[in-house]
């Protein structure tokens, strides 16, 4: 090894806050740690997570503001493509990974490190996420992985921090919390087991309000662009709808999946802003694209997201099929209507000036101005053709 320096990604946690004491008093390495924020922090939890690293020991402490990047490289693909893993999760924590994985690679680089570390367990999905990516954007880097390793549980890490003077509590410790942009998963206790719900105080953000409230939020070739007749940015956007919705305890969800090394999970998590945003730029694409559009979308979109999951970021098809999903959302602009209630939301509807529900050929179950019965008869004849030759040919009655 060239030096000791190593660099931690670090988020203030449990995982993380064991790799600091055990790389530091067992392997006598100088501890670089950094935390990338890819929206889930605000600034006073940045400062409390900086002063708990140094605490605990490192050289020095760094954090990679990495929210805007994030959306415009990663979320903006999963809005386009209406991403939602097996028809429930927004992928919360396995784009957020990806992403983060870049930063700190990049990071250590920019400062000579010899070796970078994570927290992972061996059992989880993040460890593929981390190791392929700084495999291939640093792969003169050692990875360190103290957890995975030493095969710990979460109460081992808890006693070997006691014996370094490090006190924790286990009633906190019990679940782990990942928050990001794109919403927070909640890992641990209950979701280990197959039967068991997460209880109302597993979830970081509580129920507050309780009467129904109206947003209407406005995108722009598919992306966000305004909330309640106020132009915002993107991520500002998402983050006020998050700040509104998550009072209404909205967004909540337990994900049960494959994971990449071929184990069942689960995990909780909250997710209000992603939640309603790909219901509502969905639920605007249906009256904007054609029917074969929505079709390829859905398909595309699918592959993204378990690409994505699969931590395949770099597999070149993915740079197609977000070239694909951006050329989609050209008519992708209007507004969306939703209630918002206690525990769920109702998307209302929409108004564009592309809406393909236009009356002027026809009124669904109504009125038909552009074609006669008879074109109808005629259409419905030729439709059937190739059964009724199907049946005819193999002597199959119906």
């Amino acid at each position: 090894m060239k030096n000791n320096k190593v660099v931690l990604a670090f988020s203030g946690g449990l995982d993380t806050s064991y790799c600091v004491k055990y790389l530091k008093n067992n392997k006598q390495f100088e501890i670089y740690s950094a935390i990338v924020n890819t929206g889930g922090f605000s600034k006073e939890e940045l400062q409390g997570i900086e002063k708990k690293a140094f605490n605990l020991g490192v050289k020095n402490h760094v954090t990679l503001e990495e929210t805007k990047a994030y959306y415009e490289n990663i979320i903006k693909y999963l809005i386009f493509g209406n991403v939602l893993k097996n028809n429930t999760y927004p992928l919360s924590v396995s784009a957020e990974r990806i992403h983060q994985a870049i930063a700190l690679a990049k990071y250590a680089k920019s400062i000579g490190a010899s070796a970078i570390a994570h927290g992972s367990t061996g059992a989880g999905n993040d460890q593929v996420r981390f190791d392929l990516v700084f495999q291939l954007i640093a792969p003169e880097l050692e990875i360190i992985t103290p957890i995975r390793d030493q095969q710990l549980s979460r109460k081992a890490e808890i006693e070997y921090l006691k014996t370094n003077g490090v006190d924790v509590d286990w009633k906190k410790a019990q679940y782990s919390i990942n928050k990001g942009l794109w919403g927070t998963s909640v890992g641990g206790a209950e979701t280990l087991t197959s039967h068991k719900g997460l209880p109302e105080s597993a979830f970081p953000s509580q129920l507050i309000e309780k009467e129904m409230k109206t947003l209407t939020i406005e995108f722009k070739e598919g992306e966000i662009c305004g909330l309640n007749g106020k132009q915002l940015e993107p991520v500002k956007a998402i983050q006020a709808i998050e700040q509104i919705a998550n009072k209404y305890a909205i967004g909540r969800d337990v994900h049960v999946g494959d994971t990449i090394i071929g184990i069942k999970g689960r995990v909780g998590f909250e997710a209000a802003a992603a939640s309603i945003i790909i219901k509502a730029h969905h639920t605007l694409e249906k009256h904007v694209l054609s029917k074969w559009q929505l079709h390829w979308k859905e398909q595309l979109g699918n592959w993204y997201g378990m690409f994505i999951h699969e931590s395949q970021y770099f597999e070149p098809v993915m740079r197609n099929i977000e070239t694909f999903l951006q050329d989609t959302q050209t008519n992708v602009s209007g507004t969306v209507t939703v209630e918002l209630h206690p525990y769920r939301f109702i998307v209302q509807g929409i108004t564009s000036k592309h809406d393909l529900m236009t009356a002027d050929f026809g009124e669904y179950g109504e009125t038909n101005k552009n074609w006669s019965g008879n074109d109808v008869k005629g259409f419905t004849k030729i439709l059937a053709n190739s059964m009724q030759i199907f049946n005819h040919v193999n002597q199959q009655e119906i």
